[in-house]
């Protein structure tokens, strides 16, 4: 095929599409901003708003090609909701250094640990998806993502402390709610029991009470599906259904003696 063949085969496949990366790569760049600007000392946080709202800004231009959005109302309550996002990021951390015996430290935790970052992408991405900010909260959770293997959709409704340990292949789903004090390990997926975009409004993903411990490979499936204030549900577990209060969930192995030759 000759190149000019090519080339306007490509052009035309294009048309449909309108996207510009450009959008993607600035929300990036802004979340890093965010991250930094929330918890680096050596960082004016004076100067870092009057930046996160240039940063802001170039994405909102970019975003108006393609939404409509009331983004002067939405920048400012934004800002109005960056203090609580703080004080409940304080918590999550605290609470991982408190309950983590391999921490050391609080700057480890704040500097070192993908489950933090991944909470705190959240956290910043729900502000948004809450004020109805299109395509921005999903392009920063999957920043995040990209990051860190941890997938938090940014529609969940998660409390605080919260606490993701080691954390790849961590999935939480958009209709996921979680409660406070809540512990999950890598490997864990909150997730729907089928899927059909006919329930794009339904509560899909399962609900996780107060004081829960989930361990490394748990899948926990279905709207209806909650798991009981301080339950402990253990690693590799299948679960589809609720699970009342204070209960222990595990797998039970199989254990077999090798045949001798």
């Amino acid at each position: 095929m000759k190149l000019e063949k090519i080339i306007s085969e490509i052009q035309a496949n294009k048309v449909s599409h309108k996207l510009d990366f450009r959008l993607k790569t600035k929300t990036e760049a802004f979340t890093q901003l965010l991250f930094c600007t929330l918890f680096d000392t050596n960082v004016s946080v004076p100067d870092h708003i009057e930046k996160l709202k240039i940063s802001f800004d170039e994405i909102k231009d970019i975003a108006h090609k393609y939404y409509v959005f009331d983004c002067q109302n939405i920048w400012n309550d934004f800002l109005d909701g960056l203090p609580s996002v703080l004080r409940k990021l304080n918590s999550d951390a605290a609470s991982i250094e408190q309950n983590d015996p391999a921490s050391n430290s609080m700057d480890e935790v704040y500097m070192g640990y993908p489950g933090f970052f991944a909470i705190a992408v959240y956290r910043l991405s729900n502000l948004f998806f809450t004020l109805k900010m299109p395509l921005i909260p999903r392009l920063m959770s999957e920043y995040a993502h990209s990051l860190t293997g941890i997938d938090i959709h940014p529609g969940a409704s998660i409390g605080t402390p919260f606490f993701i340990d080691h954390g790849t292949g961590v999935v939480i789903g958009e209709t996921s709610i979680i409660k406070n004090n809540v512990k999950i390990y890598q490997g864990v997926t909150l997730g729907a029991l089928q899927v059909s975009k006919d329930l794009k409004n339904v509560k899909r993903h399962p609900t996780v009470e107060d004081n829960v411990t989930i361990y490394a490979g748990a899948t926990i499936l279905g709207g209806e599906t909650v798991i009981g204030k301080n339950c402990v549900v253990g690693g590799n577990v299948w679960i589809t259904e609720s699970i009342p209060e204070n209960s222990i969930v595990y797998h039970q192995s199989e254990i077999k003696l090798k045949q001798k030759k």
